[in-house]
């Protein structure tokens, strides 16, 4: 008898624009119904007429995803109307002209065990009963890949990490952070994975999101599954061994002691000369030691 697992095709729909502006919404299913009526799994409201009762559709076609249109107004794929098109991840979809838009990601994540048994032949007739087959006791928690993290669109956002004795500047978001020499932000910490977090800007805020599919990332010291939003003094983990920040807002992380029981505040230590890409800035440590301190 051996195991597997199947994968799972998410995809996620971020509204850019429109009445859902700023919202993420995840569909497993193979088809995702899009328009004003009730029964659509995205359901515009009913006073936006430029959207369809059943404006389009996206289905599932293997490891693909076609958008079908059956509007008045178009359905637009990176500003071209389109009918019957296969999405990529980072498309831009808008649904009429000057309508509603968001952008589509899709990314395999692992689904559940199925289980696989090898009889020998021949066999006698049995009448055909459906049997419980015990599955095996579950496995360690598995290790951290290396697998690439899924596709997210590039956008210009200003992002400032402060760790240790360094100060690092980004003007492009997202930010991938972990150990490995791929990421963007490369942190020598026992307790991170090769690719750990990503910081990512969508529509005027900031969200983290989980690489590791280990709920290891925590705000406010609840793990946040796969993304969450990052609101200005949310305590940020990367791991539930550290590395700690805060979230200063504007796009600000200062690192911070280990947080301290609730109710109690952690005591601060002094911090070592700060670099900015290797340039020694102990004038700017200290403006952001200011906003940091509660």
């Amino acid at each position: 008898m051996s195991t597997k697992r199947a994968p799972q095709i998410v995809v996620q729909l971020v509204h850019i624009a429109g009445p859902m502006k700023g919202q993420i919404q995840d569909f497993t299913g193979g088809l995702i119904t899009i328009g004003r009526h009730p029964s659509c799994h995205l359901c515009f409201p009913k006073d936006l007429t430029a959207i369809s009762r059943k404006h389009a559709e996206i289905v599932r076609e293997g490891n693909q995803f076609r958008l079908i249109d059956h509007s008045t107004n178009g359905t637009f794929v990176n500003g071209k109307r389109a009918t019957g098109v296969i999405l990529k991840s980072g498309d831009v979809i808008e649904f009429s002209e000057l309508g509603p838009k968001v952008s589509f990601l899709a990314e395999i994540r692992e689904g559940a065990i199925e289980v696989e048994t090898s009889i020998p032949h021949p066999l006698p007739p049995k009448p055909a009963e459906p049997t419980l087959i015990p599955l095996p006791p579950p496995p360690p928690m598995p290790k951290p890949t290396d697998e690439p993290p899924p596709i997210v669109p590039s956008v210009k956002a200003p992002l400032i990490i402060q760790y240790g004795p360094t100060l690092r500047s980004f003007r492009e978001l997202p930010v991938m952070i972990g150990t490995s020499p791929q990421c963007h932000f490369v942190l020598e910490h026992p307790a991170l994975a090769a690719q750990q977090a990503q910081i990512l800007f969508v529509q005027e805020r900031y969200w983290v999101r989980d690489l590791t599919g280990l709920r290891a990332v925590h705000v406010n010291r609840q793990p946040i599954g796969d993304q969450a939003p990052l609101e200005p003094n949310d305590e940020l983990a990367l791991s539930p061994k550290g590395p700690y920040f805060r979230f200063l807002g504007g796009g600000r992380l200062a690192e911070v002691a280990e947080p301290s029981p609730q109710g109690h505040q952690a005591e601060e230590k002094a911090p070592p000369p700060v670099t900015i890409d290797g340039k020694l800035s102990k004038g700017l440590f200290s403006k952001l030691r200011k906003i940091v301190k509660p």
